[in-house]
């Protein structure tokens, strides 16, 4: 919780003043009742006393009071709230060291199994799309609606030699921008975008990095990547076996100065964790709401139950 204005906060040093002469004057009470009387003789005389009864009124008008003064500094609280449009752009790497076994099945069946029930679980007024990359990268399928094509296409990808993140990054971001010109005229406007990317590898091809996330960052476009494999993959080239340890560094960077987040998964299991993840970040978005109605409501019902009780127990308003 923050407040907007809360230089008015101050008023709680006084109402702490106000909780401790109340129990400081309790004390006291104690005392006179104990110096005057025996207690046996002032239990037989008063009768029984209204015990803990006597403390409630005063409790609930230091809560009225708590609440007052809260309500003043206008308080905030950070909500989620769902989106109701977005574009988000699936880039899957298709390169030949996802046929590894180190994730069973294998890397690249995993990873295509998990993107599929990410791209099922996005509310249906997000635009989706996919692009591939091994050594070029291409866009599979444009931002849509209509989740059959990218599900269509995830089944079986084909896979090639070299791994262009960069060029992905560049694909992903030109969909974006396609996609926002044609509905810049409509009365809603172009929706927010981000990119998800899955690699278990480095930038081999195309262009830099540094260069993509750049671009992504100048776009208001956050990449969040998926590093995705273990240090011991190796792949079967046919006369010798090749090592494919996944590599997150250049991933994290990437995701870093482009605005996204950044994963690592091992196991099919931790992929769909963080694709879960993603998706709870994509599909909701943070807005501050201020509360002072809700506190002001809560002290008004503070004061009614000290009254309430008051009237009850001692037949006086506190």
């Amino acid at each position: 919780m923050s407040f907007l204005e809360p230089w008015w906060l101050v008023l709680l040093v006084g109402v702490a003043a106000l909780a401790a002469a109340y129990l400081l004057a309790q004390r006291r009470r104690g005392r006179y009742a104990v110096r005057f009387a025996a207690l046996p003789l002032l239990e037989r005389v008063a009768g029984r006393g209204p015990g803990w009864r006597r403390h409630v009124p005063a409790v609930a008008f230091g809560l009225v009071t708590v609440g007052l003064v809260v309500g003043l500094a206008r308080p905030v609280l950070e909500l989620s709230v769902p989106r109701e449009r977005a574009t988000v752009i699936v880039a899957l790497d298709v390169s030949t060291s996802m046929r590894a076994v180190d994730v069973e099945p294998s890397r690249i069946d995993a990873a295509t199994a998990a993107a599929r029930t990410f791209v099922a679980s996005l509310p249906d007024t997000f635009n989706v799309g996919l692009v591939t990359f091994s050594g070029t990268a291409a866009v599979a399928v444009a931002p849509t609606l209509d989740r059959t094509p990218v599900l269509a296409a995830l089944q079986d990808p084909d896979l090639g030699d070299g791994t262009a993140i960069g060029d992905a990054v560049g694909s992903a971001l030109a969909a974006v921008r396609s996609l926002d010109a044609a509905l810049a005229s409509t009365p809603e406007g172009p929706p927010p975008a981000r990119v998800v990317l899955l690699s278990d590898g480095a930038n081999t091809a195309g262009g830099p990095l540094d260069a993509a996330a750049a671009e992504a960052a100048a776009a208001g476009v956050p990449v969040s990547t998926i590093a995705y494999g273990t240090p011991a993959g190796v792949i079967d080239s046919g006369s010798r076996t090749l090592p494919v340890p996944v590599d997150p560094a250049a991933l994290a960077e990437l995701a870093a100065s482009s605005g996204g987040a950044a994963y690592t998964a091992a196991t099919g299991a931790e992929l769909q964790e963080v694709y879960d993840d993603i998706g709870s970040s994509v599909g909701y978005r943070t807005e501050q709401r201020e509360v002072t109605a809700w506190v002001l409501a809560a002290a008004l019902l503070a004061a009614l139950a000290a009254a309430v009780t008051s009237l009850r127990w001692f037949a006086r308003l506190p």
